[in-house]
């Protein structure tokens, strides 16, 4: 083991003997007592130093013996410490490109944050480049999506759509403007192998098949059609629900920019579910779908730059936690944010016992063993978080990654 204080927390004195690792409430830890000797050798715990070596620095710095090992122990019972040479083979092999390893290094440092065993961080973002997205969809919020899972490490980012680029699809970090006038897949394709840390190599056109392909880790619609954002179409993400395929949804309509929900089939609410609750709530629902589908369509719809933007950055935020393991609020949730207030709030997309998914079922017998367990006969509603915790807990989020 070659210990480091995990560089991405800075350190700071809150007095003569407490340390305090980090800046924000989020990730902030103090740690003492500690003497102002033990704080001059945290200064050597930067991964180029084996514990061996650790120990004679500790014994010139006349530390008691057995001090140098019971710091590394309790700064990695804290969390506070990476290990340089650590993590998996994948890891290992990630540091042999050292060029790629330099594009991705504040990504290592942000994962750090958020593991706690040394090794950790460097092993989930090796792990990213063995799985496999589809983004469903390339305009403006689409093509910066999938470009920015590229940027990120995940190994294959495929994107599909149709016709061919407008002047108004072009984006900073998506479709550029020499792209007008090719084939909207084929320019977006192009901006993410152009965002790949290491530049995979170019794949002949592939057929447009909507069917779910089992090795994609997720899949993302992020439709350019507004009222495929606003009303999501049951039947195109049935596939996915048949095939057990985890997707996200996001795109922009109207001034109302949207991240999820992310679907975990049989688990958390889907499309179907979403329709069958707005319909219970306003019988109309259906009547105002279908107009919107058939009616005349603006030639070109309303998407600020800015806002698309701002999904498309959410929405990769949303997909990395999942695929690195963790479950994210929109499992079972919308995130909207509207012109021009901009403020976040997420809306519940609670599983409906009409829909065929089958989540309301699994539900139901989750909340009738929390009752038994509990001695309770008062049925009670879930809250947005316990459905996550109850989703993360019936499927780990790693076993929805066994598509790999």
């Amino acid at each position: 083991m070659h210990p480091k204080v995990k560089p991405a927390l800075r350190r700071g004195w809150r007095d003569l003997n407490t340390v305090q690792f980090g800046m924000t409430p989020a990730h902030a830890m103090t740690l003492g007592p500690m003497d102002s000797a033990t704080g001059h050798f945290l200064e050597l715990l930067n991964g180029t130093r084996g514990l061996p070596l650790l120990r004679e620095e500790g014994r010139r710095m006349d530390l008691p013996d057995g001090h140098v090992d019971a710091l590394v122990e309790r700064l990695a019972r804290a969390g506070l410490l990476d290990d340089a040479k650590g993590g998996s083979p994948a890891a290992d092999a990630l540091r042999t490109k050292k060029e790629v390893l330099d594009r991705l290094r504040p990504d290592v440092a942000s994962l750090s944050l958020t593991t706690s065993r040394p090794g950790d961080a460097i092993s989930r973002l090796a792990a990213r480049r063995s799985l496999r997205v589809q983004v469903r969809g390339a305009g403006r919020v689409g093509t910066v999506l999938a470009s920015l899972l590229s940027g990120a490490g995940v190994g294959e980012v495929d994107v599909r759509d149709c016709g061919r680029v407008e002047p108004w699809d072009v984006a900073p970090g998506g479709l550029p403007a020499e792209s007008v006038g090719e084939r909207r897949d084929e320019a977006a394709r192009r901006a993410v192998r152009r965002a790949a840390p290491d530049r995979p190599p170019r794949r002949g056109p592939r057929p447009r098949i909507e069917a779910a392909d089992p090795g994609y880790s997720l899949v993302i619609l992020a439709p350019r059609d507004d009222v495929a954002v606003h009303a999501p179409a049951p039947d195109t993400a049935e596939p996915l629900i048949t095939s057990g395929t985890p997707h996200l949804y996001a795109g922009v309509v109207e001034g109302t920019g949207v991240v999820g929900p992310l679907v975990l089939p049989g688990e958390t609410g889907c499309a179907r579910c979403l329709h069958e609750d707005r319909t219970d709530r306003d019988q109309t629902w259906p009547r105002l779908v279908a107009q919107w589908r058939s009616g005349r369509q603006p030639h070109v719809r309303p998407c600020d730059l800015a806002l698309a933007t701002t999904v498309a950055g959410l929405a990769a935020a949303h997909t990395l936690a999942f695929l690195d393991g963790q479950m994210p609020s929109s499992a079972g949730a919308r995130w909207e944010v509207s012109l021009p207030g901009l403020q976040w709030h997420a809306r519940p997309v609670w599983a409906h016992p009409a829909c065929p998914c089958g989540a309301a079922e699994r539900g139901k017998g989750e909340r009738a063993s929390e009752d038994a367990e509990a001695h309770e006969t008062m049925a009670v509603e879930r809250s947005p978080r316990e459905l996550r915790r109850t989703a993360g807990a019936a499927r780990p989020a790693g076993t929805w990654r066994a598509h790999v």
